[in-house]
Order: structure tokens, then sequence, then C-alpha cells
């Protein structure tokens, strides 16, 4: 009797266990929540949670998020990605800012054939020639265009000089990407100065662009060091405008820059909580992480986190299936999915085509001055 009443119990609880498989869908998420870009990561994982919130199920089935923090480091995304493929076994996974670290986890998702959706990972080599890899933001060859084309064609400046950190990639393909674009539309480079990342002093970069009088300075940075540049930049009596992207988008730039910052202008994603003509997914989106987050307004990473979740949801419910195989053909047929920052359509290369936001600080808070498109 008591063999058989220890058979039955094991049977009730490989049965239980596989029917609470069955009922979940496991979602990765990997990326910065220590480390150089927390920031950024952090208010991405916060628009994924947000957004798991208003949809938790799909399929009938829990949708269980599986987070890894990757350290903002190269060789840490990798083992992320490793460990929420084989370890956690995960459908798809979401992630990740920085480009760097999208790259070197993307070729481990290849490899394990595992659909993967990028959030703010704006290098073209993030998706180029790969099967498994998405995104929902723009790549820099349009965000790079869209700042040259704003400061030529809009603001009317003819003299940009460049100051571009070599060691990141997201850096020099946007530097370049900018320029390419200046240059065919008829402005002049007067200067292009380079650094390391994690420099402290930019006065001998900074004196060398004062000296060739540029209109403005397209300087591709992350936010702790761009703040430095712009304040040792004033405190070197520079009168010229500076131009960001991306990944300047932080409140904590004000912190650390202070009246320095004031006009900076960047390019990012086309959301802002105070951006007029809001469509209804934008709408809900800020009404519901006001309530969530009251006292901590989102921005373009937060929304870009939560159109991934969005974008994850939709493919796994028109595949019909938890199958990473079945996901990833339904994410290459992605079109007119309406999300935070735009009506997401995913061309053959897995790159939506999203307008260009250019915002600005004034008074010591951004403003979102409108959308570019990039020539």
């Amino acid at each position: 009797m008591r063999k058989f009443l220890l058979s039955l119990l094991i049977c009730i609880v490989v049965s239980s266990s596989a029917f609470a498989a069955d009922d979940v869908i496991k979602v990765g998420f990997f990326n910065c929540l220590t480390g150089q870009n927390a920031f950024g990561g952090q208010l991405e994982l916060e628009g994924v949670q947000l957004a798991l919130k208003e949809f938790p199920e799909v399929l009938g089935k829990k949708i269980e998020l599986v987070v890894v923090d990757n350290k903002s480091d190269k060789v840490e995304a990798a083992n992320a990605v490793t460990r929420l493929i084989n370890r956690d076994k995960v459908s798809v996974i979401i992630g990740t800012y920085g480009s760097s670290l999208a790259i070197a986890g993307g070729e481990v998702a290849e490899v394990a054939k595992v659909p993967v959706i990028g959030t703010s990972c704006t290098n073209p080599l993030v998706t180029q020639g790969k099967r498994y890899y998405f995104r929902v933001c723009f790549i820099d060859p349009l965000q790079g265009a869209g700042a040259a084309t704003y400061a030529y064609k809009n603001l009317g400046l003819k003299k940009a000089a460049l100051l571009v950190d070599v060691a990141n990639d997201y850096a020099v393909g946007l530097a370049n990407f900018f320029k390419q674009s200046y240059t065919k539309q008829g402005g002049e480079i007067v200067s292009d100065m380079r650094y390391q990342s994690g420099d402290q002093d930019f006065t001998a970069q900074l004196t060398e662009i004062i000296s060739k009088k540029p209109d403005i300075v397209f300087l591709p940075a992350y936010f702790a060091e761009g703040a430095i540049v712009l304040k040792q930049a004033r405190e070197l009596g520079a009168t010229f405008r500076f131009m960001g992207g991306d990944a300047m988008d932080n409140p904590e730039m004000v912190t650390l820059g202070g009246d320095a910052i004031e006009g900076f202008l960047y390019t990012g994603f086309a959301y802002a909580p105070d951006m007029k003509d809001m469509n209804p997914v934008a709408k809900k989106f800020t009404e519901n992480w006001n309530k969530a987050f009251p006292g901590k307004a989102p921005n373009g990473n937060a929304a870009l986190g939560y159109d991934a979740f969005l974008l994850a949801v939709d493919a796994i419910n028109r595949a019909g299936s938890a199958d990473p195989e079945k996901i990833r053909d339904a994410l290459e047929k992605t079109k007119d999915l309406p999300t935070v920052t735009g009506v997401t359509t995913l061309d053959s290369d897995h790159n939506p085509q999203k307008d260009i936001g250019v915002l600005e600080i004034r008074n010591a808070k951004k403003e979102f001055v409108g959308t570019v498109i990039p020539e």
C-alpha cells in the first residue's frame, strides 16, 4: 500500500509540474541593470514590467518574465543570453540597451535559434545578416541623418565638429552617419576629434574644436560623459551648440552638467510624456506609467521596453505557439502593429521605419521639439 501511495504521489507531482510548465510561456529579458548603462536598462525593464501587468497572458497561458542582468558588459551579455536559453528555456528574449551588448548576445541567440527583440540597440550590425534578431527602435543611419538634417536644414548651421568615443560602436557608427548626411547636404565638418570611454578630461579636444569655430558639435555620447563634455566646454567659453543622440536621454544629465546642459539638442524616439498628438497606445502607456511610477517621468527607453513586449506578445499570438522558430517566423511578418513609438512594421532586415524625434533641454527640463525626416 505504501509503495502504491508513493507511486501515486510521484505521479501527481510529475503531472502537476508538467501542467504548470504547460500553463506558462517564458519571456526572457537581458539588459544593463548594473554598470555604466544601468539607467537605460532599468527604464526598459520598467517598461516591460508595465506591459506585463497589462498583458499577463497570451494564448490562455501566464507569461513568466525571466530577468538577467548583463552588467553593461559584452561578455556578461553573451552569458546572460546563454543562461536564458539553456537554463531558463525561454521562448523569446527582449533586450538590450547598448548595441555592442546586443551584438554579443545576438551571436549566442543566432546559434541557439531563439528570437530576440532589441529595445534601444540602434547600430545596424545588431540585425544585419541575422535571422533571429529583431528590434523596435530606429537604426543609426536614420538617426544620424536625422540629426544632420535638423542641424543643417532646420537650424541652418553650416559648420559642424565631431567629438567621438572611438571605443564605442554606437558612438562611432552614429558619428559616421551624421557626417555622411551633413556633408551630402552641403555642410562642412571643420573638426573630427576622438576620445576613449572613461575619459574625464576633454580640454585638449575642446580647445582644438573651439579654434575651428563650428556652429554645432555633434556628440554621440552616453549621458555621463556627455554631461562632463558640455560642462567643460562652457567653462572654456564655448558658445556653439551641442547635439547628441538617444543615449543622452537621461534626466541625470542636468544634475551632472548643470546650466551647461541648457539648449542641448538630441535625437530620440518619437515619444515624450509632454508631446502633442499622442497616439492611443502612447496615451494609455503614459497614463498607466504615471499610476505605476508616480513622480518618475517615462522616456523613450521605457516606451521601447513596453513596445518590445507588445511585439513579443503579438508574435506569440499570431504564431499560436510558444515555439521559438514559429515566433521568429511571426516576428518577421510584423505589420502595422500600434505601439507607443508609432505604428511598427518590420522591414526585410528586421528593422522598423520610425520617425526621428528631436528634444531640447529648456529651463532644466527636456521638451519634445518635434520630428524630422532624415535626408
